[in-house]
């Protein structure tokens, strides 16, 4: 596991991290407030309060998972990293930009088992990651990303100066 992000300004000539946090949708938070509410309606023959404390304990159940599941993914000192995972830069071999289309494809019927995926189902474009190291049996990366050719200049800032 690498180490915490350096809080201070990048050296001169370093390429900045780039990380981004995916958090879940509106339409996400929507249907887990619908959600609650139906879970209170499922207690209101008890009486008003619990139907009430179930709605609210639902929703808060679900937001605590909703938040838990905001994976970051981006460029870290060198390597790119998707939620706890981690990589370096120099097994990383291409970097493929995916469209809502592409990534359908990808995760679909173009799915390698072997891959690693970090994928979530708010987050429609993202990132393929080919590795280059033979002794890994994971031949590439797929990670959701809202601003997929962001991380892509990123790894190529990365790789400009090392």
């Amino acid at each position: 596991m690498s180490s915490p992000p350096d809080r201070g300004a990048p050296a001169v000539g370093t390429p900045a991290d780039r990380l981004e946090r995916l958090w879940p949708s509106a339409g996400v938070w929507l249907g887990a407030l619908v959600t609650a509410g139906f879970c209170g309606v499922v207690a209101l023959p008890f009486g008003p309060v619990p139907g009430l404390v179930t709605a609210v304990a639902a929703l808060g159940l679900m937001a605590a998972a909703l938040l838990r599941a905001a994976a970051a993914v981006g460029v870290r000192g060198g390597e790119f990293v998707a939620r706890r995972a981690h990589v370096p830069l120099d097994v990383v071999g291409e970097v493929t930009v995916l469209d809502a289309a592409g990534m359908r494809a990808a995760h679909g019927p173009g799915l390698d088992a072997r891959a690693f995926l970090c994928l979530r189902g708010w987050v429609r474009t993202g990132l393929r990651l080919d590795l280059l190291d033979p002794a890994d049996p994971t031949p590439y990366w797929l990670v959701s990303a809202r601003r997929p050719g962001r991380l892509l200049e990123a790894v190529q800032e990365h790789r400009r100066a090392g």
